[in-house]
């Protein structure tokens, strides 16, 4: 028979039960409490909900009713009750522990850059959102403005994405997984010739560095000389340190861990190279190990060098182009050989058996085509 609030406030000690698992536990010392007893997934629980008086037989019913529509609904009821008591972070927060739990797993040491993607592009739109409400909705709005223009990026980004909300579900932050597969289907199809990586031809770049070099000199204006002059990649420039450059020797050893092939890089500096980064060490001393930085511990991001283009009104080029025109600069106007030019831009060599015998670095063949090259670009030895 059903409980009556006379039998609660009088049942001896033992465990009486008010029907469907609803049970008043009455202790010898004379305290009582309800107990709801359930079954999910073959799995028989007993869960508290609350002391009497504080909860009257009334208020235990609708209690115990809550968590059989909660069980009926296919949820764990013990889970739901840790998740309400669970303090939600925001996208940013979980984006940040994510990144420091997965980032000593990397093989590749550069994609620890991965964070400053989402500093750039997610964390100002979505940053403070409560990770359990990022959907697949709020992603694709994200990621919209830049599908087209940025498209590589974007879809690193999407996949980024993907990993916080998995490492968010994983930590109990969100009660299922979240698929981001409908994500493309609400975005334009990114084409071809969307993708590809506009280059200056090379015989617009000594008007172009001369204009650059006349312009005040900023951290995205040093980054990007250093970049057309060395012909490096632009992650190469963002997360250059100090200790990887002898700049009495004129060398730049950059570690494997940072390369693309996952090979130590040597570039030889030409004397403007040298002179610039000479101005910038002696102007940033005691801003730490980075380079070019906005903090003494915070690498500039990839827009920093692109947006010094777009502020020159050059709308179609990308920084990673100037690697492209120095190519054909090099294919057009030298007699350089291709395996010295390959060397210098850190290609791979496709040929096993080639790549198993070739041991030399052509280094005083690439000190003489890198200082032709600034020779080229009108880069006089001016800061």
């Amino acid at each position: 028979m059903s409980l009556t609030a006379l039998k609660v406030k009088t049942a001896p000690p033992g465990r009486h039960g008010d029907g469907r698992g609803l049970y008043l536990v009455v202790k010898d010392s004379g305290t009582r409490s309800w107990v709801l007893r359930i079954q999910h997934r073959g799995r028989r629980r007993d869960l508290g909900l609350g002391p009497f008086p504080d909860v009257s037989l009334a208020e235990a019913r609708i209690g115990a009713m809550e968590l059989r529509k909660q069980v009926r609904a296919g949820l764990d009821p013990v889970a739901e009750r840790r998740r309400g008591n669970m303090v939600i972070p925001s996208f940013e927060t979980a984006a940040r522990a994510c990144y420091d739990a997965l980032k000593e797993g990397w093989k590749n040491r550069r994609h620890a850059s991965w964070i400053a993607s989402l500093e750039n592009h997610v964390f100002p739109a979505i940053g403070t959102l409560p990770v359990d409400e990022v959907d697949s909705a709020v992603v694709r709005d994200v990621l919209e403005p830049i599908w087209l223009t940025i498209p590589d990026t974007a879809r690193r980004i999407l996949q980024r994405i993907g990993a916080v909300l998995d490492f968010a579900h994983i930590r109990g932050w969100l009660p299922n997984e979240v698929s981001l597969r409908s994500v493309r289907k609400g975005l334009p199809r990114q084409t071809a010739t969307t993708n590809h990586l506009a280059a200056m031809h090379y015989n617009e770049v000594p008007a172009f560095m001369a204009k650059l070099t006349d312009l005040p000199p900023t951290v995205g204006r040093d980054a990007l000389r250093l970049t057309i002059l060395t012909a490096v990649r632009s992650n190469e420039t963002r997360l250059a340190t100090w200790p990887e450059f002898d700049l009495r020797k004129a060398l730049w050893t950059i570690p494997g861990a940072r390369m693309k092939m996952n090979e130590p890089h040597i570039v030889p500096l030409s004397r403007p190279a040298i002179v610039l980064l000479r101005r910038v060490k002696r102007e940033r001393s005691g801003h730490g190990d980075l380079v070019f930085s906005v903090s003494s511990d915070k690498p500039i991001s990839d827009m920093t060098m692109i947006k010094v283009l777009r502020d020159m009104d050059i709308e179609q080029v990308t920084v990673h182009g100037f690697r492209s025109s120095f190519t054909d600069w090099v294919a057009e106007e030298t007699d350089t050989p291709k395996e010295v030019a390959d060397k210098a831009l850190a290609h791979k060599i496709p040929n096993r058996v080639e790549a198993a015998y070739r041991r030399t670095d052509f280094l005083a063949k690439r000190r003489k085509l890198m200082a032709a090259w600034a020779a080229y670009c009108g880069a006089a030895a001016k800061a």
